[in-house]
């Protein structure tokens, strides 16, 4: 078993086909996520199974500007 969900396990937990759409449900639902430079979301299984606590860190921009 994989450490990631499949598309299809995606599709079944947001019930949306486009990546985009699919980033949104999760944002909204308030599962942990990371998109990959294709623009698709990739989810672990911890973090829909709920087996640990599972904190993912924004990055922020800001400027170097003083």
């Amino acid at each position: 078993m994989s450490v990631f969900l499949d598309d299809e396990d995606v599709f079944r937990l947001t019930k949306k086909r486009r990546k985009s759409c699919q980033v949104e449900a999760l944002r909204s639902m308030g599962i942990p996520f990371f998109v990959n430079p294709s623009g698709e979301p990739i989810v672990t299984r911890k973090a829909v199974e709920g087996s640990d606590t599972v904190e993912i860190k924004q990055q922020t921009w800001q400027s170097n500007a003083f």
